[in-house]
């Protein structure tokens, strides 16, 4: 699907049309993801960057790539000493 957005040419006059098209999409995805309406998989194609170029933007604009809350981490962290205590006795 193609979509046309109109912007004032004198923010453009000193970009590549392409690249500030790819930065749009980015910006876009980041903020569709931030805001929990795209999955990383989903924001990573609508993009069109790979995982690494999306995490490294999420990084650089201080998005959180974890969204799990303390009590879900801390429910995985129990899971994880059982195993290892499981595996490390038997």
């Amino acid at each position: 699907m193609q979509i046309t957005v109109d912007i004032p040419e004198h923010y453009v006059v000193h970009h590549n049309a392409q690249l500030m098209a790819n930065k749009l999409k980015l910006c876009t995805a980041l903020f569709l993801y931030q805001y929990q309406q795209l999955s990383r998989g989903a924001a990573c194609e609508f993009a069109g960057v790979d995982i690494y170029t999306f995490l490294a933007a999420c990084k650089q604009h201080k998005i959180p790539v974890i969204n799990d809350s303390p009590e879900e981490i801390e429910i995985e962290l129990q899971d994880l000493k059982e195993i290892t205590n499981d595996h490390c006795s038997g």
